[in-house]
């Protein structure tokens, strides 16, 4: 391995529960896995439960390149009941105090941690008693690391005080314009997007903040700059994942010295890739 870099999703890993049968899911996982085959050392760090989809979680990822640390925990392995409407767009029912809500710190995610390159991780998981966890490890990950906060907002599963102290331990965020909108009132931003993200770099002293706008395209926005790409027109099988692996391929062109610009229209192109494929982690 040697010169590759060590990107980590901390987070929820679950079965989405499709109409077509199941795939396995979790944004943090499907960015992990993403990271992996774009070439890095990806890991994907939740918990299952010593049940048979979690025992299925550990199969279906062993073909893979990802390296996991998957605790094994006194709970349910997680899943989520999602429906697709007539243009694809996925509605989700996600199953609560199941494995992912409760990850432990271990041993093994100290050693992780020492050696993280960068470090991707969402609301959702901080809505039970892995936030505590979760917050540990990113606070744990070396000084020079990236740590992207790609926020995630899944039905009510959120507070302002999750994303205020996400915000402060991050040094990047990651949103789409649904979320943009949430976070605008939430947190009491100027109204336009453009003015919002640069408050938040400011607020936070972040480095950038990703926003993703679909068939929109991508910007990036920085203190003094905002840097846009339009999305590549492809046919749609569905969005299931897209912006994980949109964040994945950003955060890996970026830790190769890539330019924001750059690194922004290769993750554009990948999230494009996907959305022409189905599920989360195609080979």
């Amino acid at each position: 391995m040697g010169n590759n870099k060590v990107i980590v999703g901390i987070g929820e890993i679950l079965w989405d529960m499709l109409p077509s049968g199941k795939s396995l899911g979790g944004a943090p996982a499907n960015f992990a896995y993403h990271a992996a085959r774009l070439g890095e050392e990806g890991w994907a760090v939740s918990a299952i439960g010593d049940d048979e989809l979690g025992r299925e979680i550990t199969r279906a990822l062993s073909g893979k390149k990802l390296k996991t640390i998957l605790s094994k925990v006194d709970k349910p392995t997680g899943t989520v009941q999602v429906t697709l409407d007539e243009n694809g767009i996925p509605a989700y029912d996600i199953k609560q105090d199941v494995a992912w809500d409760n990850i432990p710190y271990t041993e093994e995610m100290a050693k992780l941690a020492a050696r993280t390159d960068a470090v991707c991780f969402g609301s959702l998981v901080q809505r039970l008693n892995s936030r505590k966890n979760v917050i540990r490890f990113v606070k744990a990950v070396p000084q020079t690391a990236l740590k992207l906060f790609d926020i995630n907002l899944r039905q009510h599963w959120y507070s302002k005080d999750v994303i205020e102290e996400s915000l402060s331990i991050s040094d990047s965020l990651k949103l789409n314009d649904e979320e943009i909108k949430v976070v605008i009132e939430m947190l009491s931003l100027p109204g336009d997007v453009e003015a919002a993200c640069r408050e938040l770099v400011r607020r936070y002293c972040l480095k950038f903040v990703i926003l993703t706008k679909g068939a929109d395209g991508s910007e990036v926005v920085t203190e003094d700059d905002c840097l846009s790409v339009s999305s590549k027109h492809v046919e749609v099988v569905d969005t299931v994942g897209a912006g994980d692996a949109f964040s994945a391929a950003f955060v890996v062109n970026y830790l190769r010295g890539d330019s924001l610009k750059d690194a922004l229209g290769k993750a554009s192109d990948v999230a494009a890739w996907l959305c022409s494929k189905k599920g989360a982690m195609p080979e």
